[in-house]
């Protein structure tokens, strides 16, 4: 058994393993949020874009999209709250908290996403960040120095 990434109990193949493989739709708008999770976690690109409001799709975020999903050890998900959103309604909304670890750094991905049933099936249309204050514990870092990330770059041209 390989328990699913979404953080319920079931089985992936019992949870959202059907609607990444393409053989189900989710049937709820916390359903579709636990597969596109998911679908980070297994690096499942294309479901991202297929999940994603036919209007708001373009080549640039899909890159994007597969570097975060490949570039991160995903930690878990978790639903914080729901708003309406399940078969028999037309608009829903989810809050999460998506955690994940990225160049050794533990991040909390916190959102409340917007999805919209076309034709019968759920698509995410627009998600609402919630930005963590930033307590840096360190020692100060001058505008001038290289920055801590890595990029080669002036903390003031980079994460400053």
């Amino acid at each position: 058994m390989e328990r699913c990434p979404c953080g319920s109990e079931k089985d992936y193949k019992q949870c959202c393993g059907p609607y990444l493989s393409g053989q189900a739709d989710a049937p709820t708008a916390e359903l579709l949020m636990r597969s596109r999770y998911t679908a980070y976690v297994k690096h499942h690109i294309d479901y991202i874009e297929q999940t994603h409001d036919l209007g708001e799709r373009d080549e640039e975020s899909r890159e994007e999209t597969r570097k975060w999903s490949e570039n991160s050890t995903w930690l878990g998900l978790e639903i914080l709250g729901t708003s309406k959103g399940s078969a028999e309604d037309d608009t829903g909304t989810v809050e999460f908290i998506a955690k994940y670890k990225q160049s050794g750094q533990i991040h909390e991905h916190h959102e409340t996403s917007e999805f919209q049933k076309i034709n019968g099936k759920w698509y995410f249309k627009e998600g609402k960040l919630y930005n963590a204050t930033v307590v840096n514990a360190g020692p100060k870092i001058s505008r001038n120095a290289p920055c801590p990330c890595g990029s080669g770059k002036k903390f003031k041209k980079c994460c400053g």
